[in-house]
């Protein structure tokens, strides 16, 4: 079955505002977007890019006085959003986290159907004809195969591609793709390119890579503190890398070899990791020692962020295997362990408790939980505004960590993991989702911590992401180790 798509739909922005709790979101956006044309929509974490896509989604309602600078033509016609709706598909991360919070924990066919239902939960078996648009949608973004698996035992790109099928399934005008391609392999970000190729309707992406802009792109708007920069079609210019230059490694940036810093902090023994009653990762055998840098890549749904999450003791390893960990002897709780190791997860993003401030979230790092059942201590406070002021998060701590863009949010993570000193960082996908300037500061962040001793595992779809003294690598391919040892050189 074809994937169908109406272009007469044309949307216009002559003028919008949108304020949240006192706080500029955005400011007399004037943008026209008409049938047949491909945006890409950039500018940094917290410009407004979300807020935005979502405005003209339907999503979010902008400033009373800006309701009429909303509009909406079909075929040349004016008419009211209630209209056009069901003909306008957003996706965005919290579209992602929301199947995680609530663990909706349906089958990949299960979750597409339920955008033909528009619901969030199933609403019984499907009927023929749904069914037969539910598996076009995996099909054309090229995840057919999942279509039986359990969504959240997939992994994080191979849920976004899940969502996306969803979307496709209800045949909309316009898709409105936030991050889409942030988290996805070398190998689907080709596939969904050349969707977004193929695709016959219009649609607005944002992207943070500018090696990620489509060659059917047609337009390109920038926005900056909430307000449109530019907006207008694509020139050849704005193709391609333009990456800010990072400062060199000092030479005396390597990391001690003392007898503290090589010591191991944790090694899997022959361990495999099941989830779901399934087989995720099989024969893991590795050590790291202190003052080491690694890189766990592979592709979506190899099994990079279970491995780290085993690491952090998340998942046990099966019987006849182990995983050991420094100072973790029988009787000794997993607790002690945590006290010098922090992990940044997707999940941690996805689930914060309703209401957790900046603030909370990173004092939640000094001790290890989810949330806070006590406030927080003068002592944790001070520890907790030092690290915040050393991010450039000091203005934010008192915001709800839901209310940040994904990228301000992937950078509070980081404060929290941080503040707890650790001696063992793990890092799934920190660079998702962010933008140019503010992954440049971070890598560089994590680049110092390694220089001083600490110690690193960290995964990524992208080689440019890779800290720079990086020591040794995991090359995963469906659950098995197809190479573990130091980093090789760059191919091509």
């Amino acid at each position: 079955m074809a994937l169908r798509s109406e272009s007469g739909l044309g949307i216009e922005l002559a003028g919008l505002s949108l304020h949240r709790d006192g706080r500029k979101i955005l400011e007399e956006i004037h943008w026209s977007l008409r049938p047949g044309e491909r945006w890409v929509l950039m500018g940094a974490n917290g410009a407004g890019k979300t807020q935005l896509l979502k405005v003209i989604a339907g999503a979010i309602w902008p400033d009373p006085e800006s309701l009429a600078a909303r509009r909406y033509l079909w075929r040349r016609r004016r008419v009211e959003l209630v209209d056009v709706l069901d003909r306008i598909a957003y996706l965005g991360p919290e579209r992602q986290d929301r199947h995680e919070r609530h663990d909706f924990n349906f089958s990949a066919l299960q979750i597409v159907g339920t955008g033909l239902t528009r619901s969030d939960i199933p609403q019984g078996e499907l009927r023929a004809r749904q069914k037969a648009r539910a598996l076009a949608g995996l099909t054309a973004v090229g995840v057919a195969r999942l279509v039986g698996r359990r969504f959240l035992a997939l992994s994080f790109g191979e849920r976004r591609l899940v969502l996306l099928a969803r979307l496709l399934a209800t045949q909309p005008a316009w898709l409105l793709l936030d991050e889409l391609l942030a988290g996805l392999d070398e190998q689907h970000r080709r596939k969904t390119l050349r969707f977004l190729d193929r695709y016959p309707g219009s649609w607005v992406l944002s992207t943070h890579r500018r090696e990620e802009i489509p060659r059917s792109a047609t337009h390109l708007a920038e926005i900056s503190e909430g307000r449109l920069l530019r907006a207008g079609p694509i020139e050849a210019r704005d193709r391609g890398p333009r990456r800010r230059p990072r400062r060199e490694l000092s030479s005396g940036s390597s990391p001690p070899r003392s007898m503290k810093t090589r010591a191991m902090l944790v090694a899997c023994e022959q361990a495999d990791i099941y989830l779901d009653y399934r087989r995720v990762l099989q024969s893991l055998n590795f050590t790291v020692h202190g003052g080491e840098c690694w890189v766990v890549h592979g592709g979506n749904g190899a099994g990079k962020s279970t491995l780290l999450r085993a690491l952090y003791g998340d998942y046990p390893a099966a019987l006849g295997g182990r995983i050991r960990r420094r100072g973790i002897e029988p009787g000794v709780p997993l607790e002690v362990f945590r006290r010098w190791c922090a992990i940044v997860a997707p999940h941690l993003q996805a689930n914060p408790p309703v209401g957790e401030t900046v603030l909370d979230n990173v004092v939640s790092g000094l001790r290890s939980s989810i949330g806070l059942d006590a406030p927080p201590t003068p002592a944790e406070r001070r520890r907790a505004l030092a690290i915040l002021n050393e991010m450039g998060l000091r203005e934010r701590l008192a915001d709800p960590l839901r209310a940040l863009s994904y990228g301000q949010a992937r950078r509070v993570l980081l404060a929290r993991a941080l503040v707890l000193r650790p001696r063992l960082l793990l890092l799934d996908e920190l660079f998702a989702g962010i933008d140019v300037e503010t992954r440049a500061s971070l890598q560089e962040r994590i680049e110092r911590f390694v220089a001083g001793g600490g110690t690193v595992v960290l995964t990524s779809h992208h080689r440019d992401e890779w800290p720079r003294n990086a020591t040794y690598e995991i090359e995963l391919q469906r659950g098995k180790v197809r190479h573990a040892g130091p980093v090789r050189p760059a191919r091509g």
